[in-house]
C-alpha cells in the first residue's frame, strides 16, 4: 500500500447553513489522502498504474462547486466520487476547511475530516 496526498486545494465555494454564506461564499481548503496499491507504478513508471492526482483535484473542484449546508456532506460526496472514478483507491481521508468562518469569534478555520473505506 502507498499513500498519495493532495494538500491545501484552494477553492472559493458557497457552503453553509446561513443564507449569506450561500450568497457571498467563502474560501476553503481541501486535503485528500488516498491509499492504494502502488507496487505496479513503482516498477512501470506509468501514470495508468497509479492514482492520478490531477483527477483527484478535478473531483474536489467540481464537488466544491455544488453548494451544501454541511462540510460533512461535501466531504462525503468527494469521497464517493473518488471511489467511483478511481478504482485503485482502497481508503481515503478527506478534510474540508472553511477559512475565516462567520461564527462571531477569532477563528482561523473550521475543519471536518472523514476517513472512508471502499464499500462502507
Amino acid at each position: 500500500m502507498g499513500i498519495i496526498r493532495v494538500d491545501n486545494i484552494r477553492v472559493y465555494s458557497y457552503h453553509g447553513c446561513l443564507s449569506e454564506e450561500t450568497k457571498i461564499g467563502s474560501d476553503y481548503l481541501v486535503n485528500v489522502e488516498v491509499k492504494a496499491d502502488l507496487s505496479k507504478a513503482i516498477v512501470s513508471d506509468a501514470l495508468k498504474d497509479t492514482v492520478d492526482y490531477v483527477h483527484i483535484n478535478r473531483i474536489v473542484v467540481e464537488e466544491m462547486g455544488i453548494p451544501s449546508k454541511l462540510l460533512e456532506h461535501v466531504a462525503k460526496r468527494i469521497g464517493d466520487r473518488i471511489f467511483k472514478e478511481l478504482p485503485m483507491v482502497k481508503k481515503s481521508r478527506i478534510s474540508v476547511a472553511k477559512v475565516n468562518p462567520p461564527i462571531n469569534g477569532d477563528v482561523q478555520k473550521v475543519l471536518v475530516e472523514l476517513s472512508l473505506m471502499r464499500g462502507k
